[in-house]
């Protein structure tokens, strides 16, 4: 069957959120699938769509995102709208995917993964290591926030949400000593002028998928299959099927600090993996390497051994 493309008078329509990176990450899926199929930009539609996680007042408020609801908080209304028709493929940061979709919604589609590191946003301080005793850390995080208190039970640590420009407003106005980031949002947004420090997985072991942009189609849509399939990337979808495979065996949302990365070298793929109690007091963690192609099945292999160590109410929250 031949592949019938979109033009300007029948756009792809593409569902974003409205932030800056969220943006990007649209136009570069946009351009990749331009270039995949020699097609102009007026071949595509990029359509914003605000969704609960966006919610300005909440963000303001620095509402913690465990307050506002978890899984879906930044897809929901993205994902209807495709399901309605109203748009054709979305384009999100996986890291916030849930690891199920809705029936009739596939992710499937993974671009070339970026930079994988947290990134320490501070004006006065250079490291995680320079934080002096006491520190006020800024995170909505709980994943940076277990890990910090982890690794630093003596500093305090503040809720913190906003974009890039509200957060360096609020370490101006001294609200925090720092904050965190992800290196692959700055980098997308060619961000060089923010003080960013990126720190070793060693350190932090990242977010669940982080750095990586995830394209979602309706099953049924031939079309958007087909050409998505031309700028997908192999290896990050490896990767990805060891991280989100420990995540769905640990039932990870928004409210659990869980950490991953799967890393492929010489053929073989490394994961590592972390959960931790939400205030820090103790941190479990796991290496895994077998065959690139095995990822999901070590990602489910660690998830039982983390939950095995980590027992029944490991993860009840302690503010």
């Amino acid at each position: 069957m031949t592949l019938t493309l979109p033009t300007p008078a029948s756009p792809l329509r593409i569902g974003t959120r409205g932030s800056p990176l969220a943006l990007a990450q649209a136009y570069e899926t946009l351009q990749r699938l331009g270039d995949a199929f020699n097609l102009p930009h007026e071949a595509f539609e990029i359509v914003v769509i605000k969704t609960t996680g966006d919610n300005r007042a909440m963000i303001d408020a620095d509402r913690p995102l465990k307050e506002i609801g978890n899984k879906g908080l930044f897809t929901k209304e993205i994902e209807e709208a495709m399901l309605t028709g109203d748009i054709d493929i979305a384009v999100h940061s996986t890291k916030d995917m849930p690891v199920e979709q809705p029936e009739g919604l596939v992710l499937d589609t993974f671009l070339p993964r970026e930079d994988v590191r947290d990134a320490f946003i501070s004006p006065s301080l250079n490291s995680i290591h320079d934080l002096p005793p006491g520190a006020v850390v800024g995170t909505s995080s709980l994943r940076r926030r277990a890990q910090m208190l982890n690794r630093r039970p003596d500093l305090k640590v503040v809720e913190f949400r906003g974009n890039v420009q509200t957060r360096l407003k609020k370490l101006a106005d001294g609200v925090a000593d720092c904050t965190f980031l992800a290196m692959a949002g700055l980098r997308r947004l060619e961000m060089k002028d923010v003080p960013a420090t990126a720190i070793s997985p060693d350190d932090m072991l990242p977010a669940i998928a982080q750095g990586t942009i995830g394209i979602e189609r309706r099953s049924n849509d031939s079309r958007a299959a087909e050409m998505l399939e031309a700028i997908h990337h192999t290896e990050t979808a490896h990767r990805l099927a060891a991280e989100r495979s420990l995540l769905a065996g640990l039932d990870g949302s928004c409210e659990t600090p869980i950490a991953g990365l799967a890393e492929i070298r010489n053929g073989q793929l490394h994961l590592r993996g972390e959960v931790l109690r939400p205030d820090g007091s103790e941190a479990i963690s796991e290496i895994a390497t077998g065959p690139a192609d095995d990822g999901a099945e070590l990602g489910r292999e660690m998830a039982e051994l983390l939950l095995k160590q980590a027992g029944p109410g490991f993860f009840d929250w302690r503010s």
